[in-house]
């Protein structure tokens, strides 16, 4: 029976007749190239669209291929993304990261609290808040590394902070960050302390004063510019002004709506003005969905979800005596209070409307537990992808630039060791506008550290011929791997000199002799315990799959 390595050596010498040697050995990211192939991956290029074992071809900042059995350019850094997975960056609906909060000052009190300066009533609508972009917030780089590219970010303030941007999680300086600078006007449902409006409905009182005013200023300065002749000039006043894209529904006015009462107000604001409504960090909205669907409305809900509490069910059965009817009661209300809280995702999905995710108020590592949590609740890993980019594209009028995988699109992509949304898994490489970050697991020694690789390991191969199995022997000296390949057709034993693990990756090359014929193999894989899967590359020619497991000692 021909074992794995002369199989190895049939197809090889096949290949090599028809295939010219590459030649080009993998460059290291941070070269002077701008184009990047990332090779031999699962791609998801949106939800339902998925690639297996493609190539992904980047160029000056932007996907320029995608698919499989693509031509990878000669000046193209490579990225062997064996047994890794590829997905379109993730889009933040609203955020504060990346935004300075202003410091707060020591003021004078008002005189007149009923009819208070603007600032001091939260009314700054002209605010830009690229103003305060900093682009060495650590709070971009901890969003990056799970994998956000894009975030709608929007400045600090009362009712009426100001204007908000997109902006992509890298850049030299804030103007870089910019795709969009005046997205949306940003508003809250705030009211202020000690001066008006100090209550909600004082706030939504203040704010129909103010865009009707916006509006009878903005009538006037059309006609006065049609005929001046005989006419007052029209005012000046920045803060009207500052309507004046919302009145032509240019931007939307981007409110954050929390709670159900919250997005009651808001769309009945929305309903008597008729600006274009976005809402935002909702967390308690499962009961507007009707409302909402039927306004229109478009939605970001948010990725804060309450703490999840285990019960101790031993403590709970002791107790069970002393437990009143009302602590029973109380118990089933917060549990159904914490389901719908966790289902709200999948009550919207339910209810057909399509929703994107916020972080505004969720710290950076819960986001992947919380997307978990609702995708045990119903939501399903296709549904929670296309919130995090498709839906976000498309609600942020980004769809023909952002949200998947396809050519021509900025190049936003995630490199992740496992599917996204496995419990284990870790982004490997994100890249922003093309340019790459590679990121380093914190929990990468830890990892190693618990995985043996000393002993003996069966290999299976799958090649066109059909699977076939090899044995290599591990050990370690002085803090080095080392190993021995053996099998039936080699004319020796391969002498593997340095095998490296970082993390769970685990990668050796060795020079085989079949049958006089000396050859290079590469094996790329990543472990699980006894259990390794991953790629074996025959210089020169195709590389195929391969699966190691550990040999028990009993077995030996």
């Amino acid at each position: 029976m021909e074992t794995f390595y002369h199989k190895i050596t049939v197809v090889f010498l096949v290949l090599i007749a028809f295939v010219p040697a590459w030649g080009q050995e993998e460059r290291e990211l941070g070269s002077v190239s701008r184009t990047y192939a990332i090779t031999n991956v699962t791609i998801i290029q949106s939800p339902g669209r998925q690639v297996d074992g493609g190539t992904l071809v980047i160029k000056d900042g932007l996907i320029k291929s995608v698919g499989k059995n693509i031509a990878v350019p000669p000046e193209a850094i490579i990225i062997k993304g064996d047994s890794l997975f590829v997905y379109a960056g993730f889009i933040d609906g609203l955020s504060r990261v990346g935004v300075v909060k202003p410091r707060e000052e020591i003021r004078e009190k008002i005189k007149d609290p009923g009819n208070p300066p603007p600032d001091r009533a939260g009314i700054s609508p002209y605010v830009d808040v690229r103003n305060f972009l900093n682009t060495a917030d650590k709070n971009i780089e901890e969003l990056r590394a799970i994998g956000f590219t894009t975030a709608h970010v929007v400045p600090y303030g009362g009712m009426l902070p100001g204007q908000s941007a997109i902006i992509s999680l890298a850049g030299k300086s804030a103007d870089d960050m910019v795709l969009v600078p005046v997205s949306s006007l940003y508003s809250e449902l705030t009211p202020n302390e000690r001066v008006y409006p100090v209550t909600v409905i004082g706030v939504m009182a203040k704010w129909r004063e103010l865009y009707r005013q916006a509006v009878q200023a903005k009538s006037y300065e059309a006609v006065y510019a049609s005929n001046r002749s005989g006419l007052e000039p029209p005012a000046t006043n920045r803060i009207l002004v500052s309507f004046n894209p919302v009145i032509d529904k240019r931007i939307p006015v981007l409110f954050k709506a929390e709670k159900f009462l919250d997005i009651q107000r808001v769309l009945a604001l929305q309903s008597d003005l008729g600006f274009s409504l976005l809402a935002g960090d909702i967390k308690e909205g499962w009961d507007a969905t009707t409302k909402l669907k039927a306004s229109g409305t478009k939605v970001f809900l948010s990725l804060d979800l309450p703490e999840d509490k285990k019960k101790d069910d031993k403590k709970s059965e002791e107790k069970k005596d002393t437990i009143t009817v009302e602590k029973d009661q109380l118990e089933k209300r917060k549990d159904e209070f914490m389901a719908k809280h966790v289902g709200q995702a999948f009550a919207y999905q339910q209810a057909g409307i399509s929703f994107g995710f916020a972080t505004l108020s969720v710290k950076t590592r819960d986001i992947q537990p919380n997307l978990r949590r609702m995708i045990k609740a119903g939501l399903t890993e296709d549904q929670a992808l296309a919130a995090l980019t498709i839906n976000s594209a498309q609600l942020l009028g980004l769809s023909d630039r952002l949200g998947s995988l396809d050519p021509g699109k900025i190049a936003n992509v995630i490199i992740s060791e496992r599917p996204y949304f496995h419990e284990k898994s870790k982004v490997k490489y994100v890249f922003v506008e093309g340019v790459p970050y590679k990121l380093d697991s914190k929990d990468s020694k830890k990892e190693e550290s618990k995985i043996q690789l000393e002993g003996d390991w069966s290999l299976t191969a799958t090649t066109p011929q059909g699977k076939s199995e090899s044995t290599l022997n591990i050990t370690k000296t002085e803090g080095k791997y080392k190993g021995k390949l053996s099998g039936n057709q080699l004319t020796e034993t391969a002498e593997v000199n340095e095998i490296k693990l970082e993390g769970r990756k685990l990668n050796f090359s060795c020079l085989i002799n079949v049958q006089g014929q000396q050859m290079k193999i590469t094996i790329d894989a990543t472990v699980e315990g006894d259990f390794f899967k991953g790629t074996v590359q025959v210089e020169g020619a195709d590389s195929f799959p391969v699966e190691g497991k550990k040999v028990p000692k009993l077995n030996r």
